[in-house]
């Protein structure tokens, strides 16, 4: 039999038997079954990677496990798109029937296409009217856009995808027809909508989508003059690497974005991102060190304008809360489990999205700790949340949580839950 996987089992063997552990007592440690151990020590079975997370950590290897995995994907890259915003018309198509699609064309796709000849209308009225409706617009969205983000923690993004788009769409073409001052905010604010855009989309599981939505973002708010913006698109790249588990390639994106010329909200936000890519790659000082760094930084947030706050405005404490993601990814889920615990109370009930994210990632601390009743117990609740939220980023931790479940198929609590859980995990439900 083919024995691929005998480097990582090699080493496991290696670092167990020096570390004096029997593969019973290494089992008991990882909550994985002592015949389970044996197959990838022997290299007859394909270590997961929460299992070379916790052994990693059981056994003090300091990543050297993890670093034996050969990537398990072979995903493009995650450059942004060149250039600037070169289409000139945004084609969406909305279907009665629920689907929607959205396409940005330039001119020749365009009238290939018969867009030309589709139901149009002039604004020559916005030159007129810009010195009034400029200000009035801008005031306007601006509170909208706050709406749409607490409205997007209860609802599925393709509810709310065809209103910011076409809210994205408006303020970029009334900010042509106003004075330069006005035409900066409405670009501003363009952008933080587009960046918003980019997020729901990557929810709906295309990362192509949210890239290009996400350099919209950089573009609107380099031509109103703010060219930090491409120093959150870092961030928001460096996201799709992390559920890629390409932790050197998050590394390095959040890294690039933690310039002294950026805002310290941006630094801060890159640094947990840092923080998120170290655990990944089970680096554990690494980690703690882009924790504190991004939680000086975060206090010192205060940018001076009046533009929506970039990256999440649902959690009292950011940092605490990525603390609790990234020992889970360190391989210390009972730590982990502890922490979401402390983080997930302060959070509003209203905001289901984050409650339903973090919360599955409890629920998986705690089942990887081996606390199969207590795990069950906290997913029970956030089934119907996931359903509504439909999010293609949660579900990735919900398959990750049914394959540690499915590990004690013969739990009493695991039976209940074991339908509608394989029904809620598969990626067609987003």
């Amino acid at each position: 039999m083919p024995q691929p996987f005998n480097g990582f089992g090699e080493e496991l063997r290696k670092r167990r038997l020096e570390a004096g552990l029997s593969l019973t007592a290494l089992s008991a440690s990882v909550h994985y079954s002592k015949a389970q151990l044996s197959k990838v020590e022997r290299g007859l079975s394909t270590p997961s990677r929460d299992l070379a997370r916790l052994c990693d950590t059981a056994l003090r290897a300091d990543g050297v496990l993890l670093a034996l995995l050969a990537p398990e994907t072979t995903d493009p890259p995650v450059d942004p798109a060149p250039g600037h915003v070169h289409e000139e018309h945004w084609v969406m198509q909305l279907s009665p029937d629920g689907p929607n699609t959205f396409q940005p064309l330039g001119r020749r796709e365009a009238m290939g296409a018969g867009v030309a000849s589709l139901m149009t209308w002039r604004s020559d009225s916005a030159s007129a009217a810009s010195s009034a409706s400029g200000a009035g617009m801008l005031e306007a969205s601006r509170a909208l856009l706050t709406h749409y983000r607490r409205l997007g923690q209860t609802v599925a993004p393709g509810l709310l995808l065809p209103i910011l788009i076409a809210q994205t769409h408006t303020l970029r073409e009334l900010s042509a027809h106003c004075d330069s001052g006005t035409r900066r905010h409405l670009l501003a604010l363009g952008s933080r909508y587009a960046e918003y855009v980019g997020w729901l989309v990557q929810e709906t599981g295309d990362e192509g989508a949210a890239l290009w939505w996400t350099q919209r973002a950089v573009d609107l708010a380099a031509a109103g003059g703010d060219q930090a913006l491409a120093g959150y698109a870092l961030v928001r790249r460096a996201l799709v690497t992390l559920y890629r588990d390409d932790a050197e390639q998050t590394v390095a994106l959040a890294r690039r974005a933690q310039s002294g010329a950026l805002p310290p909200r941006i630094r801060g936000l890159a640094a947990q991102r840092e923080a998120q890519g170290h655990a990944l790659a089970g680096d554990h000082r690494s980690c703690l060190r882009a924790l504190d760094r991004a939680r000086a930084l975060l206090a010192r947030h205060d940018d001076g304008t009046d533009e929506p706050v970039l990256g999440t405005m649902h959690l009292p404490d950011p940092v605490g809360m990525v603390t609790g993601w990234c020992l889970l990814d360190l391989g210390r889920p009972r730590e982990a489990g502890e922490e979401l615990d402390r983080q997930l109370a302060r959070v509003g009930e209203d905001a289901v999205r984050t409650r339903v994210r973090y919360g599955i990632r409890r629920a998986l601390a705690y089942a990887s700790a081996g606390e199969i009743d207590h795990a069950c117990g906290l997913l029970v609740p956030l089934l119907d949340g996931v359903e509504a939220v439909g999010s293609a980023t949660v579900t990735t931790d919900l398959r990750r949580l049914a394959r540690t479940l499915a590990r004690h198929a013969n739990h009493s609590s695991v039976r209940l839950l074991g339908p509608r859980l394989a029904t809620l995990s598969r990626p067609s439900t987003i």
